[in-house]
């Protein structure tokens, strides 16, 4: 364990995208199986021990510590794990740190994840006597998954495979077709087995990636435009008799959307995205059918779905590309002949949970900017420009495909709570709730940012809400109705779970308005008239 915690505080400590990948591939290099691989599980989100929950970790410290200062440290730290890990008292038969190896990492996954609920808290908590603050740092972070060292998943498969002079791609491609600890993956990495393949398994593939277009301006002889729609994108594979979809960070969930994996009855693999219908929205040529975010957000991260929630949120996928045919690889192949390829794939498909993205047709750039500067659905996002010969390729690649995303909407509103931010964000308050003025005079909150702000304004803004706090709520403070945020967002959409009946998809402060006094802050029905 006392490696692995070093290697976390090296993490935290460390800005540099290239001493990170450094850090992990020399820790991949010297630890030991399968050590390292739930290491690396634990870095990707791919650890999961459901016995062990905040409110498991919050008891047994409550057990150890007085609960008022627990909280109240809590509050100033701001991440529960340090916080735990610094408080968390000597007793005094304190026993020796073990060298048994119970406490290697492979040892406590095990061990937690063969204990239930009730059982799995009193073992860590005798796994935290054992150990330094360090080391019980790395231990609930370990046992939680909620690591935030600002290391994405695809970041430590990339340093994976420059530890062992690997493919970052070859790695995604066999990624989801293993799991923890990786042991196979670790055998071809060191040479001690072949490269493990993907046959007859539905495993993830890298999604193609876009660069903003930016000021940039391209030629309709050469880019394909289609309409960017407002979901969150899949990809779905069949394979062995198995299908699976796959969010863009490569999680499985499949479990959220069991209708959508029934009706894709096609061996292959295809990108698209996932999309609620509703009330047909915008125009013809912008395919429709579509409701906004907000109510496929009522789907996301259930695990579970009713048939009420089938029934109320129907999910569908419009279809974007498409990386196999059967067990044929067409993402070598150029744009134009994956289009054509998806074309005749899609009337294969079951015609109530597929659609196929429509392109829109323009002249000339100028064309397509006068098209994209009126389509303000509540379902479309932008546009997306294809290089007709691009082929598929994992990541951001220069020149192949820019996204083109429409202008964002914008709101003055007043700041009304604040609470600490988590990691290096944990000592300032960097989480602000705003709302704007009803018809009578109240403030009703309209959204939450917690980003759109530069280091400098963080701190001038943290400074604000210390010297204005009116009254505290445990680690939220309620400030002052001084302050006004001018909010940039994507698009705003009638919700039920919020006083005012809005909510804004997309929030991010574009500027500190300290030249408007609160009084001339946006109204909510302001805010209502931008709904799509």
């Amino acid at each position: 364990m006392r490696d692995f915690s070093q290697l976390l505080d090296g993490l935290v400590y460390t800005r540099s995208r290239n001493a990170k990948l450094k850090l992990i591939g020399d820790y991949l290099r010297r630890t030991p199986d399968p050590d390292r691989g739930y290491a690396l599980a634990a870095l990707t989100g791919e650890l999961d021990l459901p016995a062990v929950k905040g409110a498991a970790i919050r008891a047994i410290t409550e057990e150890r510590v007085d609960p008022i200062l627990f909280h109240m440290s809590w509050d100033y730290v701001g991440d529960l794990a340090e916080t735990v890990s610094l408080l968390w008292p000597k007793r005094i038969d304190q026993p020796p740190e073990l060298d048994d190896g119970s406490l290697r990492i492979a040892s406590v996954v095990e061990r937690l994840q063969s204990l239930g609920r009730s059982e799995a808290p009193g073992a860590l908590a005798r796994m935290l006597d054992h150990l330094d603050a360090s080391g019980r740092y790395a231990l609930l972070k370990l046992a939680t998954g909620e690591l935030r060292l600002g290391v994405s998943a695809r970041l430590a498969k990339t340093a994976l495979a420059q530890a062992f002079g690997l493919e970052v791609d070859a790695v995604e491609e066999v990624w989801h077709g293993i799991g923890p600890p990786y042991l196979p993956l670790f055998n071809w990495a060191e040479g001690r087995g072949g490269q493990p393949t993907a046959d007859n398994v539905p495993v993830f593939r890298p999604f193609m990636l876009a660069h903003p277009l930016e000021d940039l301006r391209v030629s309709l002889d050469d880019y394909a435009a289609e309409w960017k729609w407002d979901g969150i994108r899949v990809q779905i594979v069949r394979a062995g008799g198995e299908t699976r979809l796959y969010s863009r960070a490569g999680d499985d969930i499949t479990r959220s959307f069991p209708e959508v994996a029934q009706a894709f009855a096609q061996d292959g693999a295809v990108d698209g995205e996932l999309l609620v219908k509703g009330a047909f929205q915008g125009t013809d040529e912008h395919g429709g059918g579509a409701a906004s975010f907000n109510a496929l957000q009522q789907r996301l991260g259930r695990k579970t779905v009713s048939a009420k929630m089938l029934k109320d949120y129907p999910a569908f996928v419009r279809l974007y590309d498409i990386l196999f045919d059967g067990l044929e690889d067409l993402r070598a192949l150029p744009w134009e002949a994956r289009r054509g390829r998806l074309e005749a794939f899609v009337p294969r498909l079951d015609a109530e949970h597929f659609d196929l993205s429509a392109l829109i047709e323009a002249e000339d750039f100028d064309s397509l900017e006068e098209i994209r500067g009126g389509a303000r659905d509540a379902s479309i996002e932008g546009v997306m420009l294809k290089r007709r010969d691009s082929p598929y390729t994992g990541g951001r690649r220069v020149g192949l495909w820019y996204k083109w995303k429409r202008d964002p909407l914008v709101a003055d509103c007043v700041l009304m709570y604040a609470q600490r931010g988590h990691g290096k964000r944990s000592s300032y308050y960097s989480d602000f709730t705003f709302g704007c003025w009803d018809e009578a005079g109240d403030l009703l909150p309209v959204g939450k940012a917690y980003f759109g702000f530069t280091d400098e304004e963080l701190i001038w803004l943290d400074r604000w809400v210390r010297g204005h706090t009116v009254q505290r709520f445990g680690p939220v403070r309620e400030v002052e109705r001084g302050l006004v945020l001018e909010v940039a967002f994507d698009s705003i959409h009638q919700s039920k779970r919020h006083k005012s009946g809005l909510a804004m998809r997309f929030p991010r402060i574009s500027r500190i308005r300290n030249d408007k006094p609160a009084a001339e802050a946006d109204r909510v029905e302001t805010l209502r008239r931008m709904t799509s």
